[in-house]
This record gives C-alpha cells, structure tokens and sequence, in this order.
C-alpha cells in the first residue's frame, strides 16, 4: 500500500496557475471570438485581419485550437484546485497545441512567429509545471 504526501504549495504556485487560467480563458475568447464571428463583424476588422477570417482551416484544425484552449483552461482550474488531473488535460491541451500551430507553420504565410511560439512554449511548461506540482506533492 502507497501513501501519497500532499504538501502544501508555494505562493508561486498559486500565482503561476492564476495566470495560466487567465491565458488559456483568452485563447478560450480568442476560439469563441473566432466561432461566432458573423460577416458584418469580419467587415468592420481592418484589411489585415479580415484576410486571416477569410483563411478556410480544415475542421481538425479547429478541432485542435478547442481542444488545446478548453482542456488548457480546464487543467489550469484543476491545478488552482490540486488535482493531479490537470497533468492529463495539460497533455491534451499540449498536442492540440502542436497539432494546431504545425498546421500553421506548414501552411500559412505568418507575417510573425512570435505568438505561435510562445503559446507552444507556454503549453509546454504548464505540462512540465504540472509534472512538477505532482512529483513534489502539491496536487492530490
């Protein structure tokens, strides 16, 4: 029989999954923002990002960004809540994350690299955080 030592987390801790919940509830608005925009939104965006809504993603594109957002935003509370959980959903959101912007980099003409990288890069440290969080004991 194991027992599991649950210890009690650093403020850091707290602070780091605070502002991970916070980005991944922006990358939910940007999902939802991007679902529900209507044609007379598009037209009152300026040229440049009318032309990115007038990119046609395959629907397993799309399925990777709500993937990637709403498990992201999900593991996030579930880390808020100490769950061990949040390691599994993290993963989740991790591969729609580089399923996502693969598809990107492989196919779309972007003017900057910067917000792809530092969303994978984002994802992949709260898999690790969360690693670390159960490996020291801070989720249950």
């Amino acid at each position: 029989m194991t027992t599991t030592t649950v210890s009690k987390p650093p403020v850091s801790f707290w602070i780091i999954s605070a502002i991970a919940l916070v980005w991944n509830i922006l990358g939910v608005m940007a999902y939802l923002g991007r679902a529900f925009m209507t044609e007379d939104m598009i037209a009152t965006l300026p040229a440049e990002q009318q032309a990115e809504f007038l990119v046609e993603y395959p629907a397993w594109y799309t399925a990777a960004f709500a993937f990637a957002v709403f498990f992201g935003a999900l593991g996030c509370l579930l880390l808020l809540f100490r769950k061990k959980l949040a390691y599994g959903l993290l993963i989740i959101s991790f591969i729609g994350v580089i399923v996502q912007h693969g598809y990107l980099f492989m196919n779309v003409d972007m003017s900057s690299y910067i917000m792809p990288i530092l969303v994978i890069v984002v994802s992949a440290f709260l898999v690790w955080y969360s690693k670390s969080a159960i490996v020291k004991g801070w989720l249950k």
